[in-house]
């Protein structure tokens, strides 16, 4: 069994993670953990919100299951996601978002993959005050990640047996940044004929998604388009709470999160709902190459909810501890 960094989180953080650890455990998927905090706690703790010794637990594992993370608006420590995306190049941010039994939605039959680039772009952060009340950002877009991005956007479709891949810009009116990350996809895109291809621009694309999501399939963004893009797409399936997230680098590197916040008003009442972490889970299972826990724990999952027994959140009355106990139960039945 691998080592795996466990990155417990803030607020409902500690709860969620301990529900998906007896999960898959239940599988007899049973990994040394090294958990380390990040965020608040490590300031706390540590003085920063990326202890030195974390990074270097997920550099030297590969591979790091995190719950959510406190970051501030505004002011305060800047974005612990950022930061590990940044120190460990986790360039390809990948969501799944489709689905699942007895979660409201309005709309049906989807089934997206949201390929984002992770490092550049507006998202990275890069500004600073010209004058008292003048501040620029820098929209940086290279050759090499917009590449590399959309290589990996369409590895995953031929992996995952998809149809098409989208690109999605504004590169009518930012013709040289957005030009660049759209003229790189057309290239890549060359290169695999089994593999429809075609762009957007993204307010279209976002229209589109509200209108006809069941029409789309995978969809390949820069940073900032894709923040914005991939959170749209989770509230197409009932939200945050119900989608996973893995951030992948070189080398086989993977930071499994749930990308909802840490709800402080709920945490430590156990009625926090798992399941975006569990699929991040599974992501991690599939990155892993253990691919039949991986599907049996989506399966048990899928008839969980199904069967009714749900978080509050979903209109159910099962806690945390419960949810994870039939999902466990369901596995060795």
């Amino acid at each position: 069994m691998p080592t795996i960094t466990l990155i417990p989180g803030d607020g409902i953080g500690p709860e969620v993670t301990r529900a998906v650890v007896r999960v898959l455990e239940a599988t007899g998927f049973t990994p040394a953990w090294e958990t380390f905090s990040a965020g608040a706690g490590a300031v706390d703790e540590h003085g920063t919100t990326l202890p030195p010794a974390l990074l270097e637990s997920i550099a030297r594992n590969k591979v790091a299951l995190k719950g959510p993370v406190t970051t501030p608006v505004g002011k305060g420590f800047t974005s612990v996601n950022v930061g590990l995306r940044k120190a460990l190049d986790l360039y390809a941010n990948l969501r799944p978002v489709a689905n699942l039994p007895s979660v409201p939605s309005r709309f049906q039959d989807v089934d997206l993959l949201i390929v984002r680039e992770n490092t550049e772009d507006l998202y990275a952060g890069l500004e600073h005050t010209v004058v008292p009340g003048v501040v620029e950002s820098l929209k940086i877009i290279t050759e090499k990640a917009s590449t590399r991005i959309a290589e990996f956007a369409f590895e995953q479709a031929r992996r995952r047996g998809r149809k098409r891949v989208t690109a999605v810009h504004k590169a009518n009116i930012m013709k040289l940044s957005d030009g660049l990350f759209l003229d790189c996809a057309r290239t890549v895109a060359a290169r695999y004929p089994d593999i429809a291809f075609d762009d957007r621009i993204v307010d279209a694309a976002c229209m589109h998604l509200v209108m006809h999501p069941e029409r789309m399939d995978v969809l390949l963004l820069p940073n900032l388009y894709g923040d914005i893009v991939s959170d749209l797409c989770a509230g197409l399936v009932g939200g945050l709470g119900v989608v996973p997230a893995a951030n992948l680098g070189e080398g086989g590197v993977g930071v499994f999160e749930a990308v909802h916040g840490t709800a402080p008003d709920i945490a430590g009442r156990d009625i926090a709902n798992p399941t975006a972490l569990l699929l991040s889970a599974v992501l991690m299972l599939e990155h892993l190459r253990e691919d039949a826990r991986a599907a049996a724990i989506t399966s048990a999952l899928k008839q969980v909810l199904a069967s009714g027994h749900v978080t509050p959140d979903l209109g159910g009355t099962a806690t945390t501890t419960s949810f994870a106990d039939a999902i466990c139960r369901t596995l060795i039945s």
